[in-house]
């Protein structure tokens, strides 16, 4: 994966810095594997406006991705890595030797006609899902279960990984993609490699329309409102605005969210930085 720079020949490409698709295999998804989106455009069931700043976007349809990779024992070959307008990283189309398809969520490296398997006899190699337990100590891994059966959860995301840092009883001890150390249960399902289309975080989209394409609408700064509307509106002139906070009073910078009683603190052996 590489990103292109284009030549400034319009005010709108000047800054614009755009990934090459050169993974990509093919632009037609699998019709069995897709279903049509509503979207809101942050209205609820009664028509009125609850999330603010959403409307338009282009239309997507839904790739249903296999994050559980359940199918212990039976190969499968990537067929395609296609581009998901509804996510980050690539997807790799996969054929089962049982004649079912099923989208994962490509690694680094896949490559079409590669062969991927899941479960206990599964080798640690780039595509392949296992358990923790059968995870070599050190190893780079992605679409990480929280719980035994829930389906991935972390490190999904364009260029996300996390890494196998210990083994401790019934726990797997994962540093995330946050910095954070944590415990999982070795019997959670992991894919070894990291997620594809790592150049993302360097891409810049070059104009507002963009954003408009996306189905993001124009945000109103908080200092530009006034004081009934915001906790940084008012003021004579352009005034700062004071410390940034959220609409709701939430300090933007440095403050803790996370809630201190929290059930699942006690997994956490080493917090984020």
């Amino acid at each position: 994966m590489a990103v292109k720079k284009f030549r400034p020949v319009t005010p709108g490409q000047r800054h614009k810095i755009a990934g090459t698709f050169s993974e990509v295999t093919t632009d037609v998804a699998e019709k069995s594997l897709i279903r049509s989106i509503k979207r809101s455009g942050g209205r609820n069931n009664t028509g009125r406006m609850t999330a603010r700043y959403i409307g338009g976007g282009h239309k997507k349809s839904y790739r249903e991705i296999d994050f559980k990779r359940e199918k212990f024992g039976i190969p499968g070959k990537v067929a395609t890595v296609e581009y998901d307008p509804n996510r980050t990283a690539r997807i790799a189309l996969i054929h089962y030797v049982d004649g079912e398809k099923r989208y994962i969520v490509a690694p680094t490296g896949i490559e079409v006609g590669q062969e991927i398997m899941s479960g206990e006899k599964a080798t640690p190699e780039i595509g392949n899902t296992l358990f923790l337990k059968d995870v070599p100590l050190g190893t780079i891994i992605h679409n990480i279960e929280l719980r035994p059966g829930q389906g991935a959860k972390i490190a999904r995301g364009a260029g996300c990984s996390a890494q196998l840092n210990a083994k401790d009883r019934k726990y797997a001890i994962i540093k995330m993609p946050s910095g954070e150390s944590r415990q999982i249960l070795l019997t959670c399902l992991a894919t070894i490699g990291s997620c594809s289309n790592s150049d993302h975080s360097l891409e810049i989209s070059g104009k507002a329309g963009r954003s408009r394409w996306q189905g993001r609408r124009p945000r109103t700064r908080g200092v530009a409102m006034n004081p009934v509307d915001h906790p940084m509106g008012g003021g004579e002139g352009r005034q700062s605005g004071g410390h940034p906070r959220s609409r709701n009073g939430i300090p933007a910078k440095g403050f803790k969210t996370r809630a201190k009683k929290k059930s699942t603190n006690r997994y956490i052996v080493t917090k984020r930085k």
